[in-house]
């Protein structure tokens, strides 16, 4: 793995040699810019800024109804961003009083673009509600307010407040392959990953056994975190992994 502070990154050959092309769904939310009060496609700037730094080509997808496969063959790698919880009639769940905000726009287009990324064989790194996603997506269920269940907030004190808490690996998985057998985890979460999806694995935890990250026990880089690792802009270990594998991914389709 490359080091941190280098800022070159791996090469794809997608359409022609360079930097692979990253994907990174946004939010559809009211938002306000110069004399604009608009509608608009948004997603916090420390998810592009971390996918450049760890050597991709940030590409923001709008969620505008159900993707075509058009637009996976010109990504190198996915990163499913965090956000709302999804709709819980999604695992087949009544909504839990906590559960809001819900986003039918981003789930239609998210579990769309998940699919063809699978099917594609995409390398998909997925962050917070990413993961959940990926493991409802998969067959699993999510824990709808983690407090009922752990018995305090500490995974989501205040909200806009990030709690930085210390995540522990499995060992022989990779994401500790990646991070080492402990990480610096910062968490904005009020849900979690309930019923773990068949073809998933746990592969770090909370000191509260909430799960942190999961992933595939073999085929494509599908790696899934509770925590936002674009929030500490010293660490691009996990971006940086996906990257890789996208470059990867880039030449092995264009041979």
């Amino acid at each position: 793995m490359a080091s941190n502070d280098s800022d070159t990154g791996p090469r794809s050959n997608s359409g022609s040699a360079g930097r692979p092309i990253i994907g990174l769904p946004t939010y559809s939310e009211r938002t306000r810019f110069g004399h604009w009060d608009v509608d608009a496609a948004v997603l916090s700037r420390t998810y592009v800024e971390l996918t450049e730094r760890a050597g991709g080509i940030p590409v923001l997808l709008p969620p505008i109804g159900t993707p075509r496969p058009e637009l996976v063959e010109r990504l190198d790698g996915l990163v499913l961003t965090g956000g709302a919880d999804l709709d819980p009639a999604r695992y087949g769940a009544p909504a839990h009083p906590a559960t809001r905000g819900l986003r039918p726009d981003r789930d239609e287009s998210e579990f769309g673009l998940f699919t063809l990324a699978r099917q594609a064989g995409l390398p998909v790194l997925a962050i917070c509600r990413g993961l959940q996603l990926v493991n409802v997506a998969l067959g699993g269920t999510l824990l709808q307010h983690v407090p009922d269940t752990v018995g305090h907030t500490d995974h989501s004190r205040e909200p806009g407040v990030f709690t930085v808490t210390t995540a522990t690996t499995v060992p022989g998985s990779q994401v500790a392959a990646i991070v080492g057998p402990e990480v610096k985890a910062h968490c904005h979460h009020h849900q979690a990953i309930d019923a773990l999806a068949p073809e998933l694995t746990a592969s770090a935890h909370a000191p509260d056994g909430i799960i942190e990250a999961a992933e595939t026990r073999s085929g494509p880089f599908l790696l899934g975190v509770q925590w936002h690792p674009e929030e500490n802009t010293t660490d691009t270990r996990l971006m940086r992994a996906l990257v890789e594998h996208a470059a990867q991914y880039g030449k092995e389709r264009n041979r």
